[in-house]
């Protein structure tokens, strides 16, 4: 795979100029942050890495090493079921790594108790999609740098939709049901739509987009029992009481992706890595037989932007080396270079330029859905809150609970957790 190769002097030149705020010591005490040094960068630094990511670096790292000879990266592989409690222990015990991959929901969690420090001056947003910015900041400081980004758009397959009487994309949830449910009255699927029924985190683009939020504007009230959300937790229940979407589906790897190319459950909402594993089980040409579009339209049409964000721990041995190696890895080039390696999606806006991304069909749509994401709060009490919510979708969607009670029910757990501010 072509990489792009990058000088010293190009990564010097390609200082970012958005001033971020940091932290002095103490979450919520902003200080000024610092310039990424423009002198030589020397010494070892010391990368934890999840999945792909860390098995894919080392071929695009040799470029940043040959054009900073004094530095070395070690990578360390950390698969991504033990990595939140593995980069917990770690700052519990002053063992960090220079860089830490970060994901997105992680963040409030490990800024909140004093890990990371801030991002330098010239590193702070402006390149970055919009969406993946808003979680590398809290209680005013920039405390990471978005990496890849990854939001869910839908897939569907345009032969089934066309035998079922479709020729476009759903554009509303009305679209979306009936689309669904005439590709099991005309197409012959068992299901006309994959989702998820324990996953709360699935739930939230229909709460968004139909104008639900998570919290009061001042994010000091969680706010799950509104009129929009239980009006979306129905909408979503009802395609499982309706048996248009299967309350047990398999969790065996890659079941929903073997049971879309054999059509028998022929829409599902997904990310961008999806492509490549279609291309594996399906075959020459099955490309041909489905397409992507963006998430279908309530209120707004807004999906769920996560992905990982690269972060400097306080505690790093060599911090200057770091962040001039995560400059290196924000760079558009670098970033196409990434893509083509990985699949992951830019962070930098500039990248999607690339005829890599603007070529494609398949993934442009991606480009557009990033124009309509949310994220959750930037809160530390987020992963509690996910859990208690995946509990009441549970409910929902398997035992078929009502809507008002379940969202009444994670509003009254969403109290007792607190939102964390302050």
């Amino acid at each position: 795979m072509p990489r792009t190769r990058k000088t010293l002097s190009i990564l010097v030149a390609a200082a970012l100029t958005v001033t971020a705020c940091g932290r002095s010591g103490t979450a919520g005490t902003p200080a000024t942050a610092t310039t990424v040094g423009t002198g030589p960068a020397t010494g070892t630094v010391t990368l934890w890495a999840q999945g792909a990511e860390a098995e894919k670096l080392p071929a695009i790292l040799a470029e940043f090493e040959a054009a900073n000879p004094d530095v070395t990266v070690t990578v360390t592989p950390v698969p991504w079921d033990a990595a939140h409690s593995k980069y917990q222990t770690a700052i519990a015990g002053g063992t960090t790594p220079d860089i830490g991959q970060l994901g997105t929901t992680w963040m409030s969690e490990f800024t909140a108790a004093g890990a990371l420090a801030a991002v330098p001056a010239d590193l702070g947003a402006g390149p970055f999609h919009p969406g993946a910015v808003a979680s590398t900041r809290f209680d005013g400081g920039t405390y990471a740098v978005p990496w890849y980004v990854d939001t869910p758009v839908l897939y569907y397959r345009t032969d089934l939709a066309a035998r079922a009487g479709f020729r476009q994309p759903p554009a509303t949830w009305d679209d979306f049901k009936n689309l669904a449910k005439a590709m099991q009255t005309r197409a012959g699927a068992e299901y006309g739509v994959a989702l998820a029924p324990r996953d709360f985190q699935g739930f939230l683009p229909f709460a968004w987009s139909n104008g639900a939020t998570l919290t009061t504007p001042d994010a000091r009230t969680w706010t799950l029992d509104s009129p929009a959300m239980i009006e979306a937790a129905r909408y979503y229940q009802s395609f499982f009481t309706e048996g248009i979407a299967d309350r047990t589906p398999s969790t065996d790897p890659g079941a929903y992706q073997a049971a879309f190319t054999d059509g028998s459950v022929p829409m599902f909402i997904g990310g961008p890595f999806e492509v490549a594993a279609l291309a594996d089980l399906g075959g020459p040409g099955f490309a041909a037989k489905y397409a992507t579009a963006t998430l279908p339209r309530a209120r707004s049409a807004t999906s769920f932007v996560g992905g990982s964000h690269l972060v400097v721990f306080e505690k790093s041995a060599n911090a200057a080396a770091a962040w001039r190696l995560i400059r290196f890895l924000s760079l558009p080039q670098t970033q196409v270079a990434w893509y083509k390696a990985t699949g992951d999606l830019p962070s930098a806006q500039a990248a999607w330029d690339d005829p890599a991304l603007a070529g494609d069909p398949k993934l442009a749509v991606f480009g557009r859905q990033l124009q309509d994401v949310d994220s959750p709060p930037s809160t530390a009490e987020w992963t509690r809150l996910q859990d208690a919510g995946n509990a009441q979708m549970e409910r929902l969607t398997v035992s078929g609970e009502d809507p008002a009670r379940a969202m009444a029910t994670l509003q009254a757990t969403a109290a007792g957790i607190g939102t964390g501010a302050r």
